[in-house]
């Protein structure tokens, strides 16, 4: 969440670029300004009245050294009164901070001064593409009908297990998938990052300090005996490995990457935008976190960025980077940029990582410091982004690898796989 310093001394700034939010967000920023000063003022009487305990207290102990019971006694009625005095503070202080909390939760980070104004994925900005459109016949086919046909994934029986949006991947189908993850583990690992194996469920104050919580409640499968939630992405065990964590500057940057299984309720729409693998209940992904110093975040995400794009290049899939739009915009993030591949029978692109930089926002949730060299206490930056996630990369692949001879794996796939081609 925004930092309170930076609210109070930033309330302007703050309501012009949550605009590009298409939020107008003077009263939530206003109402945070208000009970943050009558908290501050609660507090202010209850250190007053602190103070004035602790010296009594003191003066007590003194009068009876000295044999003066009588004033003794006299003050310690006084102590009762001022106990008496903090005890509805203390529980003013409650609802207030409780209050300032339920505020600050509600506001999303301010976007950078980068991202473009608009409302929908159709206002986002084109930054690169790589697109070398593949020519496939006319009667060329969607990856759920080569699926079937190649016995690649059942979606009837994930239905018949499960219910929709929980495919069963299977012989070579499953194999791919296995590949996929190795392929992008060893790549991230590659390139400087500690590989983890993290929990799939959660606590609720992980989801609150990546910002899942309160923000996408509904879209979290939530265990209600436990108050556990099963993870949407990997990025909320593996960043709050990080929460309530005092670093070193020398620590940064922190690289990490995990594969995980992911859930979410929410699959979207209806019809033939969630056909096949295009949206799932459940899906794999394997995901890059950084914490690192604020001042070098930005190149950090340029760095990410540049990471994905080797990814897609390598396998072969034709790809482009948009900058999303304001109205696009995660709670969480400052500035996102989407990899989208292109899905030759579907005739369209389909997006497979969001790679973000959180400023300090998800760091103040996580109380993620550290400390400067100049001995000052700071928040870190942090960053995530899909590496990829793989429904749609595998869609992809299958579609626009697809011959009449069979479907081709991609080469930089082969040593994982153990086969070129997937025939009938």
């Amino acid at each position: 969440m925004l930092e309170l310093g930076f609210i109070r001394e930033n309330r302007d700034e703050i309501i012009e670029r949550m605009a590009v939010r298409n939020l107008s967000a003077e009263k939530l920023i206003d109402k945070a300004i208000e009970s943050d000063k009558v908290r501050r003022s609660v507090q202010k009487e209850m250190d007053d009245l602190q103070a004035e305990l602790n010296q009594i207290s003191k003066s007590i102990g003194k009068l009876f050294q000295e044999g003066k019971k009588e004033e003794a006694n006299a003050l310690k009625q006084r102590t009762g009164e001022l106990k008496d005095a903090l005890q509805p503070l203390k529980e003013k202080m409650s609802a207030a901070e409780a209050e300032l909390n339920d505020t600050l939760y509600q506001i999303p980070n301010m976007p950078n001064e980068s991202v473009p104004k608009g409302k929908t994925d159709e206002d986002n900005e084109l930054v690169f593409e790589e697109a070398d459109l593949p020519n496939l016949p006319t009667n060329a086919k969607p990856h759920w009908e080569l699926a079937k046909e190649y016995n690649l994934i059942d979606f009837e029986l994930g239905v018949k297990i499960t219910g929709a949006g929980f495919p069963v991947y299977r012989g070579k189908g499953a194999m791919l998938q296995r590949a996929l993850i190795n392929y992008f583990l060893d790549a991230a690992t590659k390139a400087g990052y500690e590989e983890v194996l993290p929990p799939l469920v959660v606590n609720e104050a992980s989801g609150y300090g990546t910002g899942q919580l309160p923000d996408k409640e509904g879209q979290m499968y939530h265990i209600k005996e436990d108050d556990l939630y099963l993870i949407p992405t990997a990025e909320v065990p593996i960043t709050n490995m990080l929460r309530n964590v005092i670093l070193k500057e020398t620590d940064f940057p922190i690289k990490l990457t995990g594969y995980t299984p992911c859930f979410r309720r929410e699959a979207g729409s209806y019809g033939k935008d969630v056909r096949g693998l295009n949206r799932l209940h459940q899906f794999d992904k394997v995901e890059i976190v950084q914490a690192v110093h604020p001042d070098q975040s930005y190149e950090t995400l340029d760095v990410m960025v540049e990471h994905v794009k080797g990814l897609l290049r390598n396998l072969g899939l034709p790809y482009r980077v948009v900058r999303l739009c304001g109205g696009d915009l995660g709670f969480t993030s400052a500035l996102t940029y989407d990899m989208e591949v292109f899905s030759a029978a579907q005739q369209k692109w389909l997006e497979v990582s969001s790679i973000s930089n959180f400023e300090s926002f998800q760091a103040n949730r996580l109380k993620m410091r550290f400390k400067s060299g100049e001995g000052k206490t700071r928040l870190a930056h942090t960053l995530n982004g899909s590496a990829l996630a793989l429904p749609r990369i595998l869609a992809a692949l299958l579609e626009n690898n697809q011959t009449e001879d069979g479907i081709r794996i991609p080469e930089v796939l082969r040593p994982f796989t153990g086969f070129d081609t997937i025939t009938k």
